[in-house]
């Protein structure tokens, strides 16, 4: 049967149960998500002072080919865009922009220096995310940024956030789509801390300075980032969950949901719906942590899955950012773009063919029994069938037939890497 056939036949399966399925490809064509360009030349960015990378982000594997330079960045990206179906966003770090050779300070970093990314961007019909690179430098190498006790390192890193924030608004209104500018900091302690208020006035002392420093918010969207543990800040992060979620609901900013960032049994999917009873919007940073925030490459597991059906059983597509961030660098890094993003993408498709308003009634009716045998017997539907006929219809590769294009690029190009 052809591909076709096979979508006319899931069709009429999903079609019993009143899931419209011709509307839910016609949703899923209007997500964009955020794909993280540091998984292309693992975290290094381009600075003319590249330094060891710090802040407990560790990226381990030495598969050939790694992008060394912008243009190889985007030579990488493209292929893997062209493997995607949809039309996306590329999130950037402060470290990977352009300056031609001269030494420029994270705080004085301007929209020119990524002037070559908003051109490629128009050029490809991309929109532009945004973050402050808050370590990998010697102001950092305590673990400490915007709450070190030092106000001259302070001061160093409010200036590299309010200049960040500038270039969010620029990628903004040259692409005519808010940046969403994502703070998240290394700060903590690698054991018991004695005073744990001090070091968190200090911070939200910091994001105050920051954000004082108006930006058109038609342009950019600011988010906070929190994380429960990192490499050297086992036994406390400045930056908890709970300083955020209300640093963001008191300021009215975003707070961004790193799937890797909380205890291991903790979920994002159960955070969503409440986030949302308080919030406009939420931001997610997805990714896959194996056993702490080891940022594998994203798989269609159990929670990428629940994380698309709250999204979409919410009729939530409009309000939560979808960001991806992970790094591999034992894999074929086009590859791990790709598997990643169309695995989320088959996460919100799966939730938008589920017959959800039925199974809501279910639950309000108190009927488990048939709640829990439709979600199970839904997880053999021919969802397949579905995703590959979208597949084609946006004119990527079926299944698996795009890894022919991976071996192919990297043979051409990627192997031809120093």
């Amino acid at each position: 049967m052809t591909i076709k056939g096979n979508f006319e036949w899931a069709k009429e399966e999903y079609e019993k149960w009143g899931v419209n399925v011709e509307g839910a490809l016609e949703k899923l064509k209007n997500v964009p998500i955020s794909i993280h360009c540091w998984q292309g030349d693992d975290v290094e960015g381009f600075e003319v002072n590249q330094q060891e990378l710090s802040g407990g982000i560790d990226v381990t594997g030495n598969y050939p080919g790694k992008a060394s330079t912008p243009d190889e960045l985007r030579s990488d990206l493209e292929m893997a865009l062209s493997l995607i179906p949809g039309h996306h966003r590329i999130n950037l770090h402060a470290i990977y922009g352009e300056t031609k050779g001269e030494v420029v300070e994270r705080d004085e970093l301007k929209p020119e220096h990524f002037e070559n990314w908003v051109n490629w961007a128009k050029d490809n019909k991309l929109g532009l995310d945004f973050n402050p690179t808050l370590f990998s430098h010697p102001k950092a190498d305590d673990g400490l940024t915007l709450s070190h006790p030092d106000p001259s390192i302070r001061d160093f890193w409010i200036r590299h956030c309010i200049a960040s924030r500038k270039i969010g608004e620029y990628f903004g209104k040259e692409l005519g789509t808010p940046a969403l500018t994502n703070i998240w900091i290394p700060d903590g302690y690698k054991d018991i801390p004695s005073d744990r208020l001090t070091p968190r006035k200090r911070l939200k002392e910091s994001l105050d300075k920051v954000f004082a420093d108006k930006v058109d918010e038609q342009y950019n969207v600011d988010a906070v980032e929190s994380k429960l543990f990192g490499i050297g800040s086992e036994a406390y992060v400045v930056g908890s969950h709970e300083f955020y979620m209300g640093y963001a609901l008191k300021n009215n900013k975003l707070c961004l949901l790193d799937t890797g960032h909380y205890h291991p049994t903790e979920v994002v999917s159960n955070k969503i719906s409440a986030m949302l009873l308080y919030s406009d919007q939420v931001a997610l940073h997805v990714s896959r942590p194996v056993r702490w925030d080891s940022d594998h490459v994203v798989a269609l597991d159990d929670e990428l899955k629940e994380i698309g059906m709250e999204i979409v059983r919410n009729d939530a597509l409009d309000q939560v950012r979808i960001g991806l961030d992970f790094f591999d660098a034992s894999i074929n890094r086009v590859a791990a773009w790709t598997i990643g993003t169309r695995n989320m993408l088959k996460a919100l498709l799966y939730g938008l063919l589920l017959p959800n308003d039925h199974l809501k009634e279910l639950q309000e009716a108190g009927n488990f029994t048939d709640r829990l045998a439709l979600m199970e017997e839904f997880k053999t539907y021919p969802f397949g069938a579905i995703w590959d006929y979208y597949c084609e219809e946006m004119d990527v590769p079926v299944k698996e037939t795009w890894l022919n294009d991976v071996r192919k690029y990297e043979e051409e190009v990627l192997s031809k890497r120093s």
